[in-house]
Order: structure tokens, then sequence, then C-alpha cells
């Protein structure tokens, strides 16, 4: 715990704006705006409610909702008592945020019935974790009551910005996810990093459209948050209320993909709505010219490497002189980056290895995963499963992850985890997965399956058991039927002869592919 001189904490920044920027609105939710004066009363009274029932240092909060300004407040008030908060991927099947329940075991959850109260409710009758508060937050409010009946005062709580404040559970790379634990430290000092690059000023108007359980969304939330702009929230995308969100609030710039971009540009063909407003990189002519164009991404600036680990992007293309040949950028103030072998040891310039990052955006660790942290962790490092390379000019290249990773839009999808689901199925023997092409969301999930023998079923079939038991985006698209699968010379699968039979391609760190291969 700091000693109070020189702290830099959220609520510490919180009470600032409170008194310097009072009035300014820090949240559009819908109908409800929210000034940083409420929102620090809210924080403390959450806080304090929280308090009341239990929750202090080391606790856990978890929120299954959909994007809400509560998950900053929230973030907040877990922070202030030294626990942490966790909005969880709420397009999971119940299956899976059994999984989350039961592996963060919450003092409380935090929970919404509109779109996802199905899901919910099985995940809930699914897990084996009994001893949570369940507080609906919406529809039948339990959320706004407890504020409400609250104390105001500021508490005497365990305030330590060095300590995990937030939890994001990772895709999952090895079968099952894990739970990066980011603290206070590493939320602020990437916010100044991110105020920087995208050159944020506190008249900002961030529109938070991607999801709030990926750290691509919260990096710029609590960047535009902490330097006392507004954040503007929709509960999911869609075309038509993202426009009309955009047009009404003037918002300044958003966490958009490639489809949702072309769809606005469908959707507002005849110019109903003004969104000149909206600063962006070039993406494509009709989108270019219905928005600004930012200066500053024209030459892909606000581009680089990173992961939920290390809180978002730590190199940025920013960073770099023209010229410089590293597609990755260079490490943001006060990162370290080497480029290690199987060994450890730093590798030399233009020789690949794997990523190993230190620094205060690092995370603390994953929750309840003493044995992984250790090896992830190891020598004073932050080891991150993936490939790159120092080029000769100090600049950084990514070539891919270490384990093979599927990328569609924003979502990393492991095979490993659809590979399992596949192979729990009756009429499969074995299974494997690609990644294939797809102009819209980079690529899409093609299965090669190996049936038993004896055993039929059709790609509908199969699709549809991922369907219920993963979330909507890791099910394939395609499924293609073979007799064996091919194997290398050490017995495991051989994905690059699959790559090669059935068109896949376009993985992370791979250049751009418009069309499969034959």
């Amino acid at each position: 715990m700091g000693d109070g001189l020189h702290e830099h904490s959220l609520i510490g920044v919180l009470e600032e704006l409170a008194r310097s920027r009072a009035g300014h609105t820090a949240y559009v939710d819908g109908a409800k705006r929210i000034s940083y004066r409420e929102a620090r009363e809210r924080v403390h009274r959450l806080a304090n409610a929280w308090a009341a029932m239990g929750v202090g240092a080391g606790d856990r909060v978890l929120w299954l909702a959909q994007n809400s300004y509560r998950v900053v407040e929230g973030v907040c008030a877990a922070s202030l008592l030294g626990a942490m908060f966790c909005p969880a991927n709420w397009r999971q099947s119940p299956e899976e945020m059994a999984f989350v329940i039961d592996d963060f075991s919450p003092k409380i959850v935090i929970w919404q019935e509109e779109e996802i109260g199905e899901a919910v409710r099985g995940a809930r009758a699914l897990a084996a974790h009994r001893d949570a508060v369940w507080i609906q937050q919406d529809g039948v409010d339990e959320y706004e009551p407890l504020i409400a009946g609250a104390d105001a005062a500021e508490g005497r709580h365990a305030n330590d910005p060095t300590k995990p404040a937030l939890v994001v559970y990772t895709a999952a790379f090895e079968g099952a996810p894990n739970g990066a634990m980011l603290s206070q430290r590493a939320i602020l000092t990437q916010s100044l990093v991110v105020q920087f690059v995208q050159d944020l000023t506190p008249s900002a108007v961030f529109l938070n459209s991607g999801p709030m359980f990926h750290v691509g969304t919260l990096m710029t939330t609590f960047a535009v948050f902490t330097q006392g702009g507004t954040n503007v929230f929709v509960r999911r995308t869609d075309a038509e209320q993202l426009c009309t969100t955009i047009h009404q609030e003037r918002c300044t710039f958003a966490f958009l993909m490639m489809k949702v971009c072309e769809d606005i540009v469908k959707l507002n063909a005849d110019g109903r709505y003004d969104l000149k407003c909206l600063t962006s990189p070039p993406f494509f002519p009709e989108w270019d010219a219905m928005v600004t164009i930012n200066p500053r991404d024209t030459r892909n600036t606000a581009y680089g490497y990173g992961q939920t680990e290390v809180n978002g992007l730590v190199s940025w293309t920013f960073y770099n002189a023209p010229g410089d040949k590293g597609v990755s950028g260079r490490p943001a103030p006060g990162t370290q980056i080497r480029i290690v072998d199987a060994d450890d040891q730093e590798v030399a310039d233009g020789e690949v290895g794997e990523i190993v990052v230190r620094g205060p955006t690092v995370m603390c660790g994953y929750w309840n995963r003493p044995a992984l942290n250790a090896q992830r962790q190891r020598n004073g490092w932050h080891h991150t499963n993936d490939l790159g390379r120092r080029e000769a000019d100090g600049s950084l290249s990514f070539v891919g992850p270490k384990t093979q990773m599927i990328k569609s839009g924003a979502e990393n999808i492991y095979p490993a985890e659809v590979e399992g689901c596949l192979r729990r199925h009756e009429a499969v023997a074995d299974a494997a997965i690609i990644g294939v092409p797809d102009p819209l969301f980079t690529q899409s999930v093609k299965a090669i399956v190996q049936l038993r023998d004896g055993a039929s079923c059709t790609p509908g079939d199969l699709i549809e058991h991922c369907r219920l038991h993963l979330a909507s985006y890791k099910k394939p698209r395609t499924v293609e039927f073979i007799d064996a699968l091919p194997r290398t010379k050490a017995g495991g699968v051989d994905y690059r002869a699959l790559d090669e039979r059935f068109g896949g391609g376009n993985y992370p760190g791979q250049a751009w592919q418009t069309t499969r291969r034959a």
C-alpha cells in the first residue's frame, strides 16, 4: 500500500475529476447521463455496499452482462476494496459461463436478463459454486437500490494500486480460459500511453461499441475516463443503434471492426446520419467519405503487438520511424521487450524467438494458476507464447503464436478448445481445426473430422453440437470429413498439410489473403 503522498490510483483520479471536471459528463448509457461528481459518489456508495456484504481484499465480483458504465464503476469500487472485478464474455455458452463462475468463485455476481438471461440461468444451474450473491441489473433492477441505500461517505478501505483490480479471461489456448489479473497501475499506465498515441483530450467522446470483456475496448475506455472525457455505451453492436448514437452524441471515435463499418455504410447510404464527428483510420472509400480520417492514422500508427496479459498493446507502430521494417512497431515508454530462444537467451536481431515482456502494464498473473504463473513469469519476464523478431533497425515484427490460433473478427479462437468439443461427440474419432481466409472476419473456422468406424453424422450435426457447448463465434462454419488426419513425424496433427489441402490461411502474423488457396 502506498504512503498517500505519492498515490496514483483509480479512485484518486476520480476524486480529482470530481473536483476539476465535476459537471462534465463521464458516462452516457441510453437515457442515463452521469457527471464525474455523480460518478465519484456512486463508486463510494457501491464500495460501501459491497463491503457491507463482506467483499474485501482479494475477493471477487463477476459481471455477467453486456456493455455498461457499471463496468467502469465496478472496477473502481473493487479497486477501492482491494477486490477484483471481472467482466465475463456474455457470448459464451452456459457451460463456458459455468466454468468461469466455478473458477473465479465470486462473492457477488451481477447479471442481466435481456438477451442472455437464459444462458446465465443455465450457467448458474450448472455451476458448483453456490456461495455468491446474485444481483440482477436490468428488468427487476436490484443494482440501483443497492447503491441508493448505501452510505456515500469515503470509507477506509484496502486500496493498493499494485494489486489486481480487473480480471479478463483469455481465449482458451490450452483448452480452458485463464483469468489475467491486471492492476490499477497497469490500467493507469496504459491509459497514459493510449491518450498520447490516440491524441485524446478531455473533449474525447468514445463509443464503447466493442465488447467490454475485451482489453481492446477497455484500454480506451479507461484512457478516456482518466482523461476526463466522455464514455458512451451501447449494450452490443447494432449498426442502426451505432449510427443513431454517433449522430446524437457526436462521438469522436469508436471500437469498430471492418464488418461493422460495412454494415454502417449500407445502412447510411442515404446520409440520414451525420457521422463526420467520428475520426477513423482509412478503411475503404465509402467509409472514408462518411467519417473524418484521422491524419495520425494514415500510416497505421495506432497498431502494433499486444495481448490481454499485458493490458493491450505494448508495441505500437506509432513509435516507428519512416522506413522501419518492423510491422509491429516499437515498445511503449516504460516497456521492455526481448526475443529469446528455448533456453530464454536473447537471440540476435533478425532471428525468430519468443517475445517476452516486462513493465508496469504486465499482468500480476493468472487467477488461481500458480504452476502456469511460474512458467509464464520465469526469470522476471512475462513469456507471451508468441513468436517475434527484432529487426536490424530495432523495431519489432510479430511472427505468430507458438500455439496455432485463429483470428475471427476481434476474437481469438484456439483450435484445442474446439477440437476438444468435437471429440466429445459420439461419432467423432478425432478432429482438427484450421482457419480459412474470410474477407469480412479475417478467418473463419473449418473443422476436419475423422469419424469413428461405422459412425455417421452430418456437418450440421457437428456445428450444432459445438454451438450448444461453446460460444457461437467458436463453432465451425464448415466441416470436412477425412479418412484419417495427416500426422507429422512426431505423431502430431500436420496442420500445414491440412492448410494446403483445405485452404487454410490468414493466421495472425501472415500476409493477408483474399482468397483461399486451391
